[in-house]
Formats: C-alpha cells, sequence, structure tokens
C-alpha cells in the first residue's frame, strides 16, 4: 500500500482517481487543485507518490514538479493529464517525472504504472 497524493484541477477527476487508489488498497494522503497547494501539501504528507496534472490554474503541473524535486529529489511523480502532445511528455520526463498516464486513465492502467513505482 503506497501513499498518494492526487493533485487535478477537476474536483470529479481527483476524486474518481482517488476511488480507483482507494479500492487498489493504496492510501490517498491528499487531494490538490493547483500546484501551489500540490507543494505545500507534498511537503506536509511526505506521500510515497505524487499523481499531477499538468494543466491547472496557478503554477502548472510542470512548475509543481520541478519544485517538489527541489524540495525532496526522490519524489516519485507520476504525470496525469488529458493533454498528451509529446511535447508536454517529453518535458515531464526530462524535468524528473517517473512515468506519465493519459487521463481519463482505466483503473486498470492506473493502478499497474501506481504498482510500478511502489
Amino acid at each position: 500500500m503506497a501513499k498518494i497524493l492526487v493533485c487535478d484541477d477537476a474536483a470529479f477527476m481527483r476524486k474518481s482517481i482517488a476511488l480507483i487508489l482507494k479500492e487498489g488498497e493504496h492510501d490517498v494522503v491528499g487531494e490538490a487543485e493547483d500546484g501551489d497547494v500540490a507543494v505545500a501539501m507534498y511537503k506536509k504528507t511526505k506521500p510515497d507518490i505524487v499523481l499531477l496534472d499538468i494543466t491547472m490554474p496557478g503554477k502548472d503541473g510542470l512548475q509543481a514538479l520541478k519544485e517538489i524535486l527541489t524540495s525532496d529529489p526522490n519524489a516519485k511523480v507520476i504525470m496525469c493529464s488529458a493533454m498528451g502532445n509529446q511535447e508536454n511528455v517529453v518535458e515531464a520526463i526530462r524535468s524528473g517525472a517517473k512515468d506519465f498516464i493519459l487521463k481519463p486513465p482505466t483503473p486498470q492502467k492506473l493502478l499497474e504504472v501506481v504498482e510500478k513505482y511502489v
């Protein structure tokens, strides 16, 4: 079981991802609606894995990714975005993300990727 922080600006997406994770017997330690909250919650909750959307208001997922990794170079961040264009995927991986999942993920795909990093 992993402690996971779910970050997405859409409440319905956070809830559906959290439900899949809980059904997969993982512990959702927090939900963040933007990059600023994601960074603050990461520092507070120290999750095993962060699921981070790219497109969010204020600080986006790529900025939050870089800040999280600056504070903890061993952080395991998986980007989860509907914007699957090549440029975002490459930038996320180059910036230190462990993986990339297209939204909305199937329960099987989401749990498969999370299990890889537990």
